[in-house]
Parts: C-alpha cells; sequence; structure tokens
C-alpha cells in the first residue's frame, strides 16, 4: 500500500502530554525553546550548530508539516496537556514502510528536563507506532556519551544492538564518534 493513503491520528495524548504533528505557526515556540536550550542541544544535535533565525526555524517546520502529510518523515512536537507550553521534538524517521520500520529521535526545552516528560513522550510515540502504524522494528540512536539520551531507550526495554564505531562526524566536525543502536523488535506471529 502506498504510505499516502495510510490514515492514522496527528496527534495524541500521553498521561500529562499532547503530541502532534508540526504545524504552520509553531516555529516561535520551536524557536524559544531551542534558542533556551542551545548549549544543552549544541553537543548532540546538527541544528544547534549555529543561531537560527525564527524565519528559518518556521520554514523548517512547515518542511517538516508536508513531510508528515506525505508520509516521508513523522515529526512531532510535543506539549504539555495542562498548560499548553511546547516543551520538545520528537518524531519518527528513517521510515521503510514496507517493514514497517521507525528511528525515534528527541530533544527536550532544557527547563522542562529531568521531569520523565522525554520518557513518557518516547513511550506513547512507541504505543503510537505499534498500535497505529502497526510498527515491527523501532530504533534509537544516540551518541555512546550521551548518557540522559542513552537512559530513555534503557528505561523502555530497547536492547542495545551494538555501537558503529566512527560512524559519523561529530556535530562540531572535529572529531569521528561513534553511535549507539537501541532497538525493540516486534516478532510476527
Amino acid at each position: 500500500m502506498n504510505p499516502l493513503l495510510f490514515d492514522f491520528p496527528s496527534e495524541f495524548y500521553t498521561e500529562r502530554l499532547l503530541i502532534r504533528m508540526p504545524m504552520p505557526g509553531d516555529g516561535k515556540v520551536v524557536s524559544q525553546a531551542i534558542n533556551n536550550s542551545i548549549e544543552d542541544l549544541k553537543p548532540w544535535m546538527q541544528f544547534a550548530q549555529k543561531k537560527q533565525t525564527e524565519e528559518e526555524i518556521e520554514i523548517n517546520v512547515r518542511k517538516s508539516y508536508t513531510e508528515f502529510l506525505q508520509r516521508d518523515d513523522l515529526r512531532l512536537h510535543i506539549f504539555l496537556k495542562e498548560t499548553g507550553e511546547f516543551i520538545g521534538s520528537s518524531g519518527l524517521h528513517r521510515i521503510n514502510w514496507s517493514v514497517p520500520k521507525f528511528e525515534i529521535g528527541y530533544w527536550i526545552n532544557s527547563c522542562f528536563s529531568r521531569k520523565g516528560y522525554m520518557k513518557e513522550a518516547v513511550e506513547g510515540i512507541v504505543n503510537f507506532s505499534l498500535e497505529e502504524l502497526g510498527a515491527k522494528r523501532l530504533e534509537i540512536r544516540c551518541d555512546p556519551r550521551n548518557i540522559r539520551s542513552r537512559a530513555i531507550p534503557e528505561k523502555l526495554g530497547f536492547k542495545l544492538e551494538g555501537i558503529l564505531e566512527n560512524d559519523r562526524v561529530s556535530t562540531d566536525g572535529e572529531t569521528l564518534r561513534d553511535t549507539c543502536i537501541y532497538a525493540k523488535v516486534i516478532k510476527s506471529s
């Protein structure tokens, strides 16, 4: 089946969070969150290497919106259910619909970290991908040095399948970095 024909919700809830597709107009809150967290994001995220304008981020959000509709990439924005505050971004990337297989990526506004929000969001995204998308394989990739990022798949029962050595260039372009690959595999019956 053509992925464009897949119908599934564009938003869902967890206990404390609203998780939804990116929407035009989200650029302002995403920009504020990135700028608030730039020093925490810089060691791990390519997009945090240079300051972006609110307009540049809005363009990126709108591209993500169209990619979601085309089912090429399923970026998700995370908001507190109670207040509506934007707290971070996640999503299902590197999609292979024929499996179906997805990679979960994530980042959080620093002022909301260490409260369990991202673990809750990723758990909700795992459930969404299993129940709504029929996922058979989920991956989380991260730098071995990113202890807080690694804690999420470990707490959610993902298996560390391996560490790819010298797999990528560091975000500052200065050194080679390794990549941990965590996976959750759903066996067909």
